[in-house]
């Protein structure tokens, strides 16, 4: 049986001679004509692209989508009549990098040091290290377990939010989101990376980081609506000594007249945490494929309900 594969991606011609190089027997490549989103039965695309075609797509059977997060194309009213899958397994040493290049850089004091070096200034701190420190992570999944063991490298406790408070390995407890502000409080380092759902919107709310420690600080690498945006910047107005690295925003670009951009204690970043990389996409669509071709299930489906 042929199939006919229409790419939505920003990096089309990446993706083309990545799949060039992949044995995808029966697959055809559709040409950028109009008339091929009725055609195809497979896409791999980025959902923010897919998404307003999507009533379009007379023939679509299966997306991969190019991205872990999905939350445009499985809005209520969007169509669920085919299989989605998405990207995952391949987050988690990114995230680590990303997460931890910042901590340790807050922990060892590196802006002091660079300041002191312009400066000419020999005069040596007093840093805090991470071991016994308390990190933690909402959300358990492959992301966080990746999270949790480099924490525990460091000589960190880690403690998870999850739906079901799921003992998860290489997490010391974990809990449901009832007890985010029992954990909350305790934690040395707060990191979100929860989809966003129903039950996670709004989640990390203004009374929730009134919670935090004084020294604590928070990474939003998730998604941007579990954050009050507004409530974290007055926060950290008034509290100088926590810090937040946020990734992820509810608008992204995040608009220029925000009142984070200016504080002293903020990092942002353009989502640029964890990024997909067009090699390991088309590893996990040709892995996808196969399983397609044999009429078995494919990895990392979307449940439409959930979310993720």
């Amino acid at each position: 049986m042929s199939h006919k594969l229409l790419l939505l991606t920003r990096e089309n011609e990446r993706y083309r001679q990545l799949l060039a190089s992949c044995h995808l027997p029966g697959l055809q490549l559709l040409d950028d004509d109009p008339a091929n989103i009725r055609r195809a039965d497979i896409w791999l695309a980025e959902p923010a692209l897919a998404a307003p075609l999507l009533a379009h797509a007379d023939q679509l059977r299966w997306m991969q989508s190019t991205f872990a997060g999905v939350d445009l194309l499985v809005k209520p009213k969007q169509r669920r009549d085919y299989c989605l899958t998405n990207v995952r397994g391949i987050f988690g040493p990114l995230m680590s990098e990303y997460l931890f290049g910042y901590l340790l850089a807050r922990q060892r004091e590196h802006d002091k040091y660079r300041s002191q070096q312009q400066q000419k200034i020999w005069l040596p701190g007093s840093y805090r290290t991470l071991q016994g420190q308390e990190l933690l992570l909402l959300g358990t999944g492959s992301i966080a377990k990746h999270l949790a063991a480099t924490a525990k490298h460091f000589g960190m406790k880690v403690t998870g939010i999850n739906r079901s408070a799921k003992p998860t390995a290489g997490f010391d407890r974990v809990a449901t989101l009832d007890a985010l502000p029992e954990f909350i409080a305790g934690a040395d380092a707060i990191a979100s990376i929860l989809p966003s759902t129903p039950e996670t919107r709004g989640a990390l709310s203004a009374q929730m980081l009134a919670l935090m420690k004084p020294s604590a600080v928070l990474f939003n690498l998730g998604r941007g609506d579990v954050l009050d945006l507004d409530a974290l910047a007055e926060q950290l107005q008034n509290q100088p000594e926590q810090q937040a690295v946020l990734d992820v925003f509810n608008q992204e670009p995040l608009p220029q007249d925000h009142p984070i951009w200016d504080r002293d204690n903020v990092i942002i970043t353009p989502h640029i945490a964890a990024p997909s990389f067009p090699e390991q996409v088309a590893e996990i669509f040709s892995s996808n494929y196969h399983l397609l071709l044999k009429g078995e299930p494919l990895t990392h489906q979307v449940n439409f309900e959930r979310g993720y």
